[in-house]
């Protein structure tokens, strides 16, 4: 295999600077060496066959779960970060719900030697903003920051005191970094396991209601607005949600938002559809199961007309990988989560293909617009420039397959997508200028 790596033929996206066109791009050394809609000529080089796809930034995860240190059973760097380059992603962010928790500079070294050694992707870690992910006392932000985390979180739960997050948010002005918010109020929401309505009420399940999430919002703003802190909302999924944070930005306040895929796909009604039972309904899918709930699709309609008008900016998989275990029980005992690395571009194409979404607003909140919130320090652009790292993407839009939980890499397989037929597959994902990805269908050649 050449030194040198060309892919031509491929249709080159890049949302950034709105350049859509068919041509070459060579890797030399980890970067971008030549974009040429021409051909480009080289010695001693890796050739990819890209006839009929798109090559892109790589795609970039704000809010992922790895697991690593203290759930080794869920996932470990090393697996969640192969099943993130089979997903098409070059750079991921890891949430601090570990054990321990990542709220000490300690903590964000082994993941960032962990990943070093095991991964084979950028992991960028989120610290926490209270120690222990207790919302009793702030961590050391200012040392985490110098430890290389991209942001602040006490996911996998709120941080309930309105004085903690109002000191937190003070605090996080000083490191530039967001507060990476789990909107939950933990009252309202207190025992439930999917979304309150009319499902959960035919169900007999306890529901957790859309304004659990949208109270929180509306505080989080409120804080950001007095304290001027950049402030990034996690895995939005309520219609309120959306008009609330539309009115946030028409205000200028610094705020930033995610969706998951599932949250843009699935209604509450995925719930009740257990594919292996025979007789409907008796039996509930526990891979529907996930924090905040899968919601409606007037929620749906709304969350999708937010990424389209630039409300919501980045699409967030929340990868949340679980043992077998964790899932194969009651659905009021079993975990919250869905693991998403593998499946999000192939079930998000789906919106595109039916017209619900153009290619352009997908790729732009799966690379440049979650790029644009990491400090610059890290060198992650979300784009295709000459000089720039190479972190690619390559996939094909109208391929054709069906998904099969059994041949992730992921140790987690608690995915509500099983069996289903998806069109658009990763064909290669590129990090620093080395395959870490490929599919088998793919064309490589040694020249």
């Amino acid at each position: 295999m050449g030194h040198e790596i060309l892919i031509k033929d491929g249709r080159i996206f890049d949302p950034s600077q709105k350049m859509d066109v068919y041509g070459a791009i060579l890797i030399r050394d980890g970067v971008i060496a030549d974009i040429n809609t021409g051909e480009i000529t080289a010695k001693d080089v890796t050739i990819i066959d890209a006839t009929g796809c798109i090559v892109c930034p790589g795609f970039v995860d704000l809010h992922c779960h790895l697991r690593e240190p203290g759930y080794e059973d869920k996932e470990t760097i090393a697996t969640g970060t192969r099943a993130a380059a089979k997903g098409g992603y070059t750079t991921i962010c890891c949430m601090p719900n570990t054990n321990p928790p990542l709220d000490d500079e300690s903590a964000i070294d082994y993941v960032k030697r962990k990943a070093l050694i095991d991964g084979v992707i950028r992991v960028l870690p989120i610290g926490c903003i209270t120690k222990n992910r207790q919302g009793e006392e702030l961590t050391e932000m200012t040392s985490l920051a110098e430890a290389g985390v991209i942001g602040f979180s006490d996911d996998g739960g709120p941080v309930s005191s309105s004085r903690m997050m109002f000191l937190a948010m003070q605090h996080s002005i000083l490191t530039e970094l967001p507060i990476m918010e789990h909107c939950e109020d933990l009252e309202l929401a207190r025992d439930g396991v999917m979304n309150e309505g009319a499902v959960s009420t035919m169900l007999g399940l306890k529901g957790t209601p859309c304004a659990a999430e949208e109270v929180m919002i509306a505080r989080n703003i409120a804080l950001a607005e007095i304290t001027g802190a950049k402030l990034h909302i996690a895995h939005v999924s309520t219609g309120n949600s959306v008009h609330m944070l539309r009115m946030a930005k028409a205000k200028g306040l610094n705020i930033t938002a995610e969706v998951t895929p599932h949250h843009l796909l699935l209604t509450e009604d995925r719930v009740m559809r257990n594919t292996n039972s025979n007789v409907p309904f008796l039996e509930y899918d526990t891979c529907a199961k996930v924090n905040p709930p899968l919601r409606n699709q007037s929620d749906i309609d709304e969350l999708i007309k937010g990424l389209i008008d630039g409300t919501i900016d980045s699409i967030a998989t929340d990868h949340a990988p679980h043992a077998l275990v964790d899932k194969m029980c009651e659905f009021g005992q079993a975990a919250f989560g869905i693991s998403g690395f593998e499946t999000a571009l192939a079930c998000l194409m789906g919106l595109v293909h039916n017209k619900r979404i153009k290619l352009n607003t997908l790729i732009s909140a799966m690379t440049c617009n979650p790029a644009s919130l990491i400090n610059k320090k890290f060198g992650i652009t979300g784009a295709l420039r000459k000089d720039d790292i190479a972190d690619i993407t390559i996939f094909n839009p109208d391929k054709e397959w069906i998904i099969d939980s059994k041949t992730f890499v992921s140790k987690g397989k608690n995915t509500p997508f099983d069996g289903q037929k998806v069109k658009g597959k990763i064909i290669a994902t590129i990090h620093q200028g080395k395959i870490v990805y490929k599919d088998e269908a793919i064309n490589i050649e040694a020249n």
